[in-house]
């Protein structure tokens, strides 16, 4: 266990690509799409026995935070903050360091999103205790890179430079590598080609940084942000009131890891998925030999490809002649969609009564 090392787990996302079941107040990160468990407290348990409790953060948004104290019992209650407002990935990260700097001006931080789907917790140990080495021993900023399994247009990529041995690696270190430049989603045909290359990984959002090395970073490319993490160390909750909503909306990676001067990537020594809809999340549950997955008592007649989820288990549903389709129950709501229009499931949301989004 790393003593210098903190931890912010960014857990305030929407996830409206599993509606009905998500909804503002139980979004992606507070389902149980895969075990008893959700996926935060998945998260956080992949951190046992690597950061403790008290060096955790989590953070949230006003509208969540309830289910999030809920389900985070282990957690010191001021280790759990909700945003005021949303703002992107550049001010939460900014909130973390301001927390972390008021504790340790010195320390280790990793940043992990709440809502990924990672089994393998020694391997993530391992690629977690990679990147903390790495930005401790080398001063540089550090990112996770992920393996592509396919030419995905809806991920950002890195792609990577020279290898860089660490001084002192870990035992078991997955290859550490320069950062020769990220590459935003591309189209499919661009996506085929980092895949034919080979020298391409996914970005999962998933960073490793001495406090020094970030706050320089943010003072150099990002001083708005830079200035609000001075406040945060003085008086944490009035500026975190008073200041957070004025801060500029942009990604960490727009505001300072496409900017800086020198950036790691270590490879993931685990296998990793977003889960970004009920697609992805189908080819964890059980299936047939026509392509049926379902979380829910099936029976499929001359029907192939669908996927079926019921909030009741015990609820028996019947397939007869369909194809594809994605069929989603709950307590008061009702989805049935081509699987082939899954990835506009959230454009449904703004319409829905207020109660059901």
């Amino acid at each position: 266990m790393d003593r210098k090392l903190y931890t912010l787990v960014l857990a305030g996302g929407s996830g409206e690509r599993f509606w009905p079941l998500s909804r503002r107040e139980s979004p992606k990160q507070l389902l149980s799409l895969f075990s008893r468990e959700t996926l935060l407290e998945a998260t956080l348990a992949r951190l046992e026995g690597v950061v403790p409790p008290e060096r955790v953060l989590v953070l949230t948004n006003q509208e969540q935070e309830t289910a999030v104290r809920r389900v985070l019992p282990q957690l010191p209650p001021e280790n759990i903050v909700a945003e005021p407002a949303k703002r992107d990935t550049a001010a939460a990260i900014a909130l973390g360091v301001g927390w972390v700097a008021a504790r340790d001006p010195e320390a280790v931080m990793a940043v992990l999103p709440a809502d990924h789907l990672i089994e393998d917790r020694p391997g993530f140990a391992r690629t977690l205790a990679t990147a903390a080495a790495a930005a401790q021993q080398t001063g540089a900023l550090v990112t996770i890179g992920i393996r592509p399994e396919w030419a995905c247009p809806s991920f950002g990529y890195i792609e990577l430079g020279e290898a860089e041995p660490l001084p002192s690696p870990p035992a078991q270190s997955p290859a550490v590598h320069r950062v020769r430049r990220f590459r935003e989603k591309p189209s499919r045909e661009v996506a085929q080609q980092f895949l034919e290359q080979g020298n391409f990984r996914w970005n999962a959002g998933m960073f490793a940084w001495t406090l020094p090395e970030i706050r320089a970073a943010f003072a150099a490319h990002t001083p708005e942000l830079a200035a609000f993490i001075t406040r945060l160390e003085t008086g944490f909750e009035e500026a975190l009131r008073n200041d957070f909503t004025t801060l500029p909306k942009i990604s960490i990676d727009y505001a300072v890891m496409e900017k800086a001067r020198r950036v790691l990537v270590v490879e993931a020594a685990f296998a990793w998925d977003d889960v970004g809809g009920w697609v992805a999340a189908a080819k964890y549950w059980p299936g047939d030999d026509q392509r049926n997955a379902a979380r829910a008592r099936l029976l499929a007649l001359e029907s192939s490809g669908n996927i079926v989820y019921t909030a009741d288990p015990e609820m028996q549903v019947a397939l007869l002649g369909v194809r594809d389709l994605i069929v989603v129950q709950t307590a008061d709501a009702l989805l049935v969609c081509h699987r082939d229009e899954a990835e506009k499931i959230k454009s449904i949301v703004p319409h829905l009564p207020e109660a059901l989004r």
